[in-house]
């Protein structure tokens, strides 16, 4: 059966449920009204005919002029109620001609009417009801009412998704005031048709021609909620192009009764691939009961490891930072947030070694999470030797620091950047992976490091800055057109990081782990998505201007090595890349030499290092950005 046909089927049904009862509840009126004449006639056969026929044909007449019959019983509302009841009083108001045309014939008639009309009411609202409480369990629902003056909003979704939302728009506990104008359905079913008073408008084909029937007739364009089937990409950047080309702006509901109702787009609704849930079983197992310490923990990825982290119930965490603004807000959130959580955060710069040694002896952490980096590509191909301190020196000093306290498992957080490097954040990291691999290897720690792409909404990620500049008018800057890069959301990466410290330790060694991420996005692509956001046409109301490539940067980033080897984990997307790096009996020295030159900022000393240890830097690079900088 088709949708339309079942749609019909479903309207036939509904009109001859309220015909029956309407006809039943006519001759329960005239039996009532005989009984209650103590009999003294006979039961008045002919006018309880003739008034239950031009009744239920009063009925007809009104409940199809106010499409009554397009209620959906399962999802019924507070607008339905008082829909049925505008019915009822219509249906009245037709028969009470007819009734008067009929009075010589009718006994009583205006006594049966009223008796009738009660009678059907009841009946009425009695079998929706009964469907109401069969979907939701709550029949008593369909009496709550839903503000008028709200923000008008136009929902797009599966039916599935949109029922909990507009449920929850018409509940009594709902504080966030929206009057919903129609509904999009995704599928494409039951066109015509009303959920809780709602009128599905029509599939996404239909979506222009409905908004700009909206603004004409509201005066200005509604806003655009999105749930459900809708938030997949393909269909979002489809309604984008529509809404963006009317001046809507678009948002997100949630069906989830947990959640907020009202969201922006999450960045994971931009990604060129569908956001990876990850089974965090193996890591809980792993985390629970530990001590566990993170690095950088007052970061955008340091801060989301420690909340994730903190969820799974170590026995003590300890948090690392060298901005106390930072340290001070992540240890605010996780004592509001884990009350019974034992936490220590300590203020510390990773290239202390002393420090490090300190805070490591205090903590006996057993595992370990080194988020603490310099990650920003252009301002480290200017500052050299900060980005060789930060990025290489810091992670050996916390690498060897968690060997001598006895920690099980040391956690690297790594970059795509770190593949065939072409700047120097990227070599650093390089290094860095090579370095704590070496020793790994020489201790009976185990180390994984994990690389990915660029995290949405993270401090230094295209997006805040596209928002910006969208919010200033423009123009949207961008490097090159061609560019595409790898994005993550921040949950996903940290969820990421966690699993890669859980399948090392089940494997011992070390070993890099990376997402399976898809096809790279291009940074075009996302430029124009967010400026489509809100509610704008790129290259007319924001324009996109070219700047070109900045020192450092590439067009496209890799995750991985032609010669490294790639195997699939247990956990779903998440692959292992075995990385063999050989190390010369010389790597210590040069390592000490390296590190010696960048403390006393010897830039083109430290960067000839650098482009030695990391042959995929090479020299030749090293040497061009020392020309670059100088």
């Amino acid at each position: 059966m088709t949708p339309q046909n079942a749609a019909r089927r479903a309207m036939l049904l509904t009109m001859g449920f309220d015909l029956s009862v309407a006809a039943i509840s006519m001759v329960l009126a005239n039996a009532l009204i005989w009984w209650s004449a103590d009999f003294r006639d006979t039961f008045p056969l002919a006018s309880t005919l003739v008034s239950t026929v031009m009744f239920t044909v009063a009925v007809a007449i009104g409940f199809l002029v106010l499409r009554i019959q397009t209620q959906v019983w399962r999802h019924i509302g507070w607008p339905d109620a008082v829909r049925i009841l505008q019915g009822v009083c219509l249906s009245g108001l037709i028969f009470l001609p007819i009734a008067g045309l009929l009075n010589g014939t009718l006994s009583q008639p205006w006594t049966v009417l009223l008796t009738a009309l009660l009678i059907w009411t009841v009946g009425l609202f009695s079998g929706r009801m009964v469907a109401l409480s069969r979907s939701t369990r709550k029949p008593l629902q369909i009496f709550s009412p839903v503000a008028k003056d709200a923000p008008q909003i136009l929902l797009i979704g599966d039916i599935s998704s949109c029922i909990g939302v507009i449920r929850r728009l018409q509940g009594p506990a709902q504080t966030q005031a929206f009057r919903l104008l129609g509904l999009i359905d995704t599928e494409g079913n039951d066109p015509g048709r009303a959920i809780r008073g709602v009128p599905i408008m029509g599939g996404l084909d239909d979506l222009s021609t409905v908004i700009e029937v909206l603004t004409v007739r509201y005066g200005r364009a509604p806003w655009v909620a999105v749930t459900g089937a809708a938030r997949d990409r393909k269909t979002m950047m489809r309604i984008l192009e529509t809404t963006s080309a009317h001046g809507a702006e678009i948002m997100a509901l949630s069906g989830d009764e947990t959640a907020q109702l009202l969201e922006a787009v999450r960045p994971a609704d931009l990604l060129a691939r569908p956001e990876r849930q990850l089974d965090m079983a193996p890591v809980r197992s792993a985390i629970n009961g530990a001590r566990v310490l993170v690095t950088g923990g007052g970061g955008t990825i340091g801060s989301e490891l420690a909340r994730q982290v903190a969820s799974l119930q170590p026995e003590h965490l300890t948090i690392l930072d060298s901005c106390e603004f930072n340290l001070y807000s992540i240890d605010m959130d996780l004592r509001t947030r884990f009350p019974d959580l034992k936490i220590s955060s300590r203020l510390g710069d990773v290239r202390d070694p002393n420090r490090m040694r300190d805070v490591f002896q205090s903590a006996q952490p057993q595992v370990v999470i080194h988020a603490a980096a310099l990650k920003h590509v252009p301002l480290m191909e200017r500052n050299v030797c900060e980005a060789i301190l930060t990025n290489v020196s810091g992670a050996v000093n916390c690498a060897r620091a968690a060997v001598s306290v006895g920690a099980k498992s040391f956690v690297f957080i790594s970059t795509d950047k770190a593949v065939d490097p072409d700047n120097v954040m990227g070599a650093t990291k390089r290094l860095a992976e090579i370095a704590i691999a070496r020793i790994a290897e020489e201790s009976s720690m185990v180390a994984a490091m994990v690389r990915f792409g660029n995290v949405l909404g993270s401090s230094g990620s295209v997006v805040p800055l596209f928002e910006k500049q969208i919010a200033a008018g423009g123009p949207v800057t961008l490097t090159d057109p061609g560019v595409t890069r790898y994005f993550m959301t921040v949950e996903e990466a940290s969820a990421l990081v966690l699993q890669a410290g859980s399948l090392q330790h089940e494997g011992g060694g070390s070993d890099i782990y990376v997402l399976d991420m898809g096809e790279p996005m291009p940074i075009l692509q996302l430029a124009e998505t967010l400026i489509r956001l809100k509610g704008l046409i790129p290259g007319v109301d924001i324009q996109i201007t070219t700047t070109g490539l900045r020192a450092g940067e590439k067009m496209h980033e890799a995750l991985t090595y032609e010669h490294e080897i790639v195997t699939h984990t247990d956990v779903d997307g998440v692959l292992r890349v075995a990385s063999r790096t050989p190390t010369s009996e010389l790597f210590d020295k040069q390592l000490s030499a390296l590190l010696e030159a960048a403390s006393r900022r010897e830039r083109s000393e430290a960067l000839r290092m650098l482009g030695v240890m990391v042959p995929e830097y090479g020299v030749e690079r090293a040497e061009k950005a020392f020309k670059d900088i100088a």
